[in-house]
């Protein structure tokens, strides 16, 4: 017979765990000296407590692990247990993919912030456009994608396929969750017929607008937004018409950092 310290070397499990699954009845020495307390263990054992070890470490607690190895326990409700914890583990690796998901978007949003200094807001005359305009209240301000997809199939049924402009114009005072007054508008160089809610108009121009160029994903905006706003505040301007965002180069995707859109705003000094 081991020596208590002799099995812990052997085994590699520290002597107070031992101690512990003695305790608990989970693992127990072959004989105890009534005399002294001493433990004695048999080195067949070794096979029995890597068992137990190995319920440990796929993720089993003390008290399921001492369900798992009693006698009485079958074989079909051992097989319930490891799946029930297998289906456990794939939720838990689930969960903690969309925590990381959401880490590498706030650390990109962090990096953008990070950025921000590198906008530069420049005063430009902008001149009046001949366009075709369709405007709604959307759900939310992706869905003006859903009128450029109009607007482009109404073009390419006349045979219109390449623009040189298109915004979206949005009409609201302020920040909205949804019911979004929005505009899509794309530019046109020869005659053609208004139909139903699509109107065709000069969008008017400007003699100071203020524009900030944004490179990247629809999803972040929102710092172009804030980088020209901060500059607004700080040069004393203030807005007198709704803003302008204009695709320089975009697409349907919310989130592509290839994208290159101009945000505009008609200021005039206050």
């Amino acid at each position: 017979m081991l020596k208590i310290g002799d099995f812990s070397r052997l085994s590699r499990v520290s002597i107070k765990a031992l101690r512990l699954y003695d305790r608990l009845g989970l693992f127990k020495p072959a004989k105890v000296d009534p005399l002294n307390g001493y433990r004695y263990y048999l080195a067949e054992q070794i096979t029995q407590l890597n068992r137990i070890l190995d319920l440990k470490h796929l993720g089993f607690s003390l008290e399921q692990i001492s369900e798992l190895i009693r006698s009485e326990i079958t074989p079909f409700q051992i097989e319930g247990m490891l799946r029930l914890k297998q289906t456990e583990i794939k939720q838990s690796i689930a969960t903690e993919k969309l925590r990381l998901d959401r880490l590498e978007t706030r650390l990109k949003q962090l990096q953008k912030e990070k950025d921000m200094s590198n906008y530069q807001v420049i005063l430009k005359k902008v001149d009046p456009i001949r366009v075709i305009s369709l405007r709604a209240t959307l759900p939310n301000y992706e869905g003006v994608g859903m009128l450029f997809e109009q607007l482009m199939n109404y073009l390419s049924a006349r045979g219109i396929k390449k623009y040189d402009y298109c915004a979206a114009i949005w009409h609201d005072g302020q920040y909205k969750e949804r019911d979004v007054d929005g505009e899509a508008v794309i530019s046109v160089d020869r005659q053609i017929t208004s139909q139903e809610n699509i109107k065709i108009y000069d969008l008017p121009g400007y003699e100071t607008m203020a524009c900030v160029v944004h490179k990247g994903s629809y999803q972040t905006l929102k710092l172009a937004y804030q980088a020209i706003l901060n500059w607004l505040d700080r040069e004393s301007y203030e807005i007198i018409a709704p803003n302008r965002e204009v695709s320089i180069y975009g697409g349907k995707e919310q989130d592509n950092e290839s994208y290159i859109t101009e945000i505009q705003f008609p200021v005039q000094k206050i």
